[in-house]
């Protein structure tokens, strides 16, 4: 079925063309290239109506599942460009792949994964003059499924739509590869193990509005959320998983099913392992960390996601208390993470993990 899956071009005319966007004002996620994948899903048909198109707006029913019951899913990866103009994509598949494990638990439909690495790749040459030149900058490409049937019901929809947008962007943090200040909530929670924690379902980012308003007011980056029965173990930052290193080992949480599993997380584990590392998957709760910190053992911490890459952790704000990390200061391994793995991104660097992928 998805092999007699047909794509289409449908070209935009050339006096309907943006104009790019100037490098040093990019932003995040601000700036959306000229064309679009969409196709659609029904029980009857499957997927169907395949096109590569003009980047617009698509009509939707006020009564669309989506709207009522947050059957909506997404990804996030980017495209490089490394020297002599070569483009690259970074672990596609397996972002696909996450994607599958995703619309299984929210009771949508898979996408052929090996189709759809195709359609981007087209995509993505198609568009190539749109992923940056300027260091540091990428395109951003954002796959989404959405349940489209207009009906009021509590039920899987029968309807969906799956597109991908791409944004060129700058770096995730004005602040680059420095120390962010992150707050620790033992208030609120981002999910429960048996829920959808582990999946990138839109419904998680929403409910992690409210204290990320809250932490901004504390002039805070992002979250470091804790466990929701004991409200004592570390899980996730809301936009990237998180990693600290005592005496030398380097420990994340276990991916139990209320954390999602970051392809950054997964690559971080395998390069650093590469290394002679001592990378351990364990629970740890925030009063180890900050016993760590007090005791001078808390070498560094940083969080992992495909938008940041990785994110150095200067500052934790606990209960109204501040603890500074590692003076303030980027960590040797963070840094290190950071300049390799990008190197690998950009095809500026062996990839021993098979993990890029050619465009064109």
């Amino acid at each position: 079925m998805f092999e007699d899956l047909e794509v289409t071009l449908e070209k935009v005319a050339a006096d309907k063309l943006k104009k790019k966007p100037s490098p040093d004002k990019l932003g995040f996620g601000v700036h959306f290239t000229d064309y679009m994948f969409l196709m659609k899903w029904s029980r009857e048909l499957g997927w169907h109506e395949a096109k590569i198109c003009a980047k617009e707006e698509f009509r939707v029913d006020p009564a669309a599942m989506v709207f009522h019951y947050g059957q909506a899913i997404f990804e996030g990866l980017k495209a490089y460009r490394g020297k002599d103009d070569q483009l690259f994509l970074f672990r596609p598949k397996d972002n696909f792949e996450r994607m599958n494990n995703s619309a299984v638990r929210m009771c949508m439909p898979r996408i052929p994964v090996e189709k759809i690495v195709n359609v981007l790749k087209s995509l993505i040459y198609l568009e190539r003059e749109w992923v940056p030149r300027a260091e540091g900058a990428t395109l951003y490409i954002r796959p989404t499924m959405i349940a489209v049937e207009p009906t009021l019901g509590v039920k899987p929809s029968s309807l969906y739509y799956f597109y991908i947008i791409m944004s060129p962007v700058g770096a995730y943090y004005a602040e680059g590869c420095n120390p962010t200040k992150i707050y620790v909530s033992d208030q609120y929670v981002r999910a429960v193990k048996g829920g959808v924690g582990y999946v990138k379902t839109a419904g998680n980012y929403a409910a992690s509005l409210y204290m990320m308003e809250i932490a901004k007011k504390e002039g805070c980056t992002q979250v470091l959320w804790l466990d929701a029965c004991e409200h004592k173990y570390v899980e996730e930052v809301g936009t990237s998983n998180i990693f600290f290193r005592i005496d030398d080992q380097l420990l994340t949480p276990p991916l139990e099913g209320s954390i999602l599993g970051g392809l950054t997380r997964d690559s971080v584990i395998k390069l650093a392992s590469s290394w002679g590392v001592d990378v351990v998957e364990r629970r740890i709760s925030i009063d180890e960390v900050l016993e760590a910190n007090e005791q001078g053992r808390l070498q560094e911490v940083f969080g992992t996601g495909t938008a940041a890459v990785i994110s150095p952790v200067g500052e934790l704000l606990f209960k109204g208390n501040s603890y500074t990390i590692n003076n303030g200061q980027t960590g040797g391994l963070s840094a290190r993470l950071y300049t390799e793995l990008q190197a690998i991104q950009n095809g500026l660097q062996d990839d021993p993990f098979n993990w890029v992928v050619r465009v064109g």
